[in-house]
């Protein structure tokens, strides 16, 4: 009876002491969120709770397994298991914490400053969250060398892999060159104020929105919703367009091919009524010119100023689109034509031949003879 009620009340009372301290955890985090509205910190570090479990978990059976007298002929691989799993755990679990921890400075630095200077904000999130991943990826490779470490073969493997260290250094930079060079790319972006999550860039002609910024690639949220990811080695070695650089405020240009007879004095005044209604335009500025002019048409170009890129985009489309309909249904003949019809003749002069008989007449005109032989 005793070799069955030991192992019963070691497993259960560790089980059921886990969950009264996440219980009492979970609930002294829950009260401090609701009493600190101010910060987010107590409510990001409940996501660790099913972490904190593992860890208590795994702590108490891996401590009083030796108590339970459980599976004695197997002690050595089920005491390696709960080691493994404590480490683990333990990973995830300062994971959590840094990610909750870096996640509440960032946003109380960005409810400060996101006013004033969202540009230096969105250049703090890009790197909050390389930072982030960086420490994710130290964390695992030390939970993972931990982990290896528990086995004696690799205890004892350890002075040769040493030894051969430099070796291996070698070859594996020269295998993962391009790996490291994004790797060191990122770090440029990220420090280096090149790119920041949320920028509005060009890249291939493509307009888009940086949505990802990882270590090696980066990802671009076109206006059509599409994804491209470029590694960020692309933005250190190649020129590209960043809107959102320095200030967000942008002038658009919008064309217009019209006939020489266009009215362009009434076009300006029409242009600044039409600004005036479209709550996008920043009213800093706008202007019409003609800017160049061909046999049959007029080159007509408009200045517009907004806030960001979306705007100029929105008062771009809104000026184009009500000004031609201004112009076909109050001066139509504004518009460009192109000529299908014959000359006219003068009057009282009819044509005798018709214009390809007189091409005819005039080419043969400039032949020559043809001579033969026969």
């Amino acid at each position: 009876m005793e070799n069955l009620l030991r192992p019963v009340i070691v497993v259960g009372g560790a089980v059921v002491l886990t969950l009264v301290i996440g219980w009492a955890s979970d609930l002294l985090l829950r009260k401090a969120d609701d009493r600190h509205h101010e910060t987010p910190l107590w409510g990001l570090l409940r996501r660790g709770r099913i972490p904190y479990q593992l860890v208590l978990c795994a702590a108490l059976l891996r401590g009083s397994y030796d108590e339970a007298e459980l599976l004695q002929e197997h002690r050595v691989g089920i005491g390696r298991s709960l080691t493994l799993v404590l480490i683990g755990s333990t990973a995830w679990l300062v994971i959590r914490i840094a990610a909750a921890i870096v996640q509440t400075s960032y946003e109380r630095y960005a409810s400060a400053r996101a006013q004033r200077d969202p540009a230096r904000v969105r250049r703090v999130r890009t790197q909050v969250a390389l930072i982030m991943r960086v420490v994710s990826a130290v964390v695992g490779v030390m939970a993972v060398a931990a982990m290896l470490l528990t086995f004696p073969a690799m205890r004892a493997a350890g002075a040769s892999l040493l030894a051969s260290a430099g070796i291996v250094g070698i070859v594996a930079g020269v295998a993962a060159q391009s790996t490291l060079s994004n790797m060191f790319a990122g770090f440029q972006i990220a420090f280096g104020d090149m790119v920041r999550l949320g920028d509005v860039v060009v890249v291939d002609g493509e307009w888009g929105t940086v949505e990802d910024v990882t270590l090696t690639y980066l990802t671009v949220r076109t206006w059509d919703e599409r994804r491209i990811t470029m590694p960020v080695s692309y933005f250190t070695s190649k020129p590209f367009e960043n809107w959102s650089r320095g200030t967000p405020q942008m002038t658009g240009i919008v064309y217009w091919h019209l006939d020489h007879s266009a009215p362009t004095e009434l076009m300006r005044e029409k242009l600044r009524d039409i600004l005036r209604e479209c709550p996008a335009w920043d009213g800093r500025d706008y202007g019409l010119v003609v800017t160049d002019s061909t046999p049959n048409t007029l080159q007509v170009r408009a200045l517009v100023t907004a806030k960001d890129a979306d705007d100029v985009w929105t008062v771009r489309v809104a000026v184009r689109e009500q000004m031609i309909r201004w112009l076909a249904e109050h001066h139509p003949y504004a518009l460009p034509r192109v000529n299908t019809a014959g000359a006219v003749p003068p009057p009282g002069r009819v044509p005798s031949r018709t214009p390809w008989e007189e091409f005819r007449t005039d080419h043969r005109a400039y032949e020559k003879p043809r001579t033969g032989r026969g």
